[in-house]
């Protein structure tokens, strides 16, 4: 992060929790209620929107791997509506050993060195995926045809402070879904420009294979959850509080309800 952004967060930090609150809501979808608007969201996304996957009569885009996967839910309170999601998806729980879709898609380009030397728990592992952000939030040029944005602009300039709060808390509550459910390494397929955003908050990926052709250049990156969250950039550490603790909340909700039930 640059020395302007830094000045720029530093007057704005103490805020961060509070207009994010003041506009937004993040949630686990831990209900069929929820995941369904998950996938509504996906839908308006992907298949009308950037046309990437097809339209589907129900309005509901969902696949084989989102019964194993955490997904994240973002609300704009001023529309009352959902306009964001994002998903982990886990390793199978039976059939641990099947591939993730990153292990499948870059078969022929990961570092299997690398891989073999991590050796890590398949149960610890997730793959980030199906980050979307309705299109009303994503207006400027060259944005349209991309499921999530984030660029210079949206750290603003010492005269008009801004923050990307929308693709941040997501991440955010990305990643403390992550830290209950045990997961400590993420796998993505980044466009190359996300790592430097990635950096500005103090996170860390690392690439592990050659780019592929996936809707545009992807690298297959990955991310420890525990070494992430120490890291975060001082300035955005209150952000991440207050939305690991609702996180945390609602999951515990959810988890005593089911018990009762």
């Amino acid at each position: 992060m640059s020395l302007m952004q830094s000045l720029i967060l530093a007057r704005e930090f103490l805020q961060l929790k509070q207009n994010f609150d003041q506009f937004f809501e993040i949630l686990p979808a831990t209900t069929d209620e929820l995941r369904q608007e998950v996938y509504r969201v996906r839908h308006r996304v992907y298949c009308e929107e950037l046309g990437w996957e097809p339209v589907r009569d129900d309005g509901m885009e969902a696949d084989s791997y989102d019964p194993q996967s955490l997904h994240i839910l973002l609300r704009s309170r001023n529309l009352n509506e959902y306009v964001g999601c994002v998903r982990l998806i886990r390793c199978h729980e039976n059939f641990p050993s099947n591939p993730l879709p990153f292990e499948e898609a870059c078969a022929h380009t990961l570092d299997e060195r690398l891989m073999e030397n991590l050796g890590l728990a398949r149960d610890s592992i997730a793959e980030v995926s199906r980050l979307a952000v309705d299109g009303r939030f994503r207006r400027r040029t060259g944005e349209q045809r991309k499921p999530v944005a984030i660029s210079d602009e949206d750290y603003g300039n010492l005269r008009r402070p801004r923050f990307p709060y929308i693709p941040v808390g997501l991440y955010l509550g990305m990643l403390e879904a992550a830290q209950i459910h045990g997961i400590d390494t993420l796998f993505m397929l980044t466009e190359p420009w996300l790592a430097q955003h990635f950096r500005r908050l103090g996170v860390r990926l690392e690439p592990i294979g050659a780019p592929i052709e996936h809707r545009g250049q992807r690298v297959p990156s990955m991310m420890s959850v525990s070494v992430t969250i120490r890291s975060l950039h001082l300035l955005v550490r209150p952000l991440y509080h207050g939305l690991a603790a609702k996180i945390r909340s609602d999951y515990d909700k959810a988890y005593s309800f089911r018990r009762a039930a």
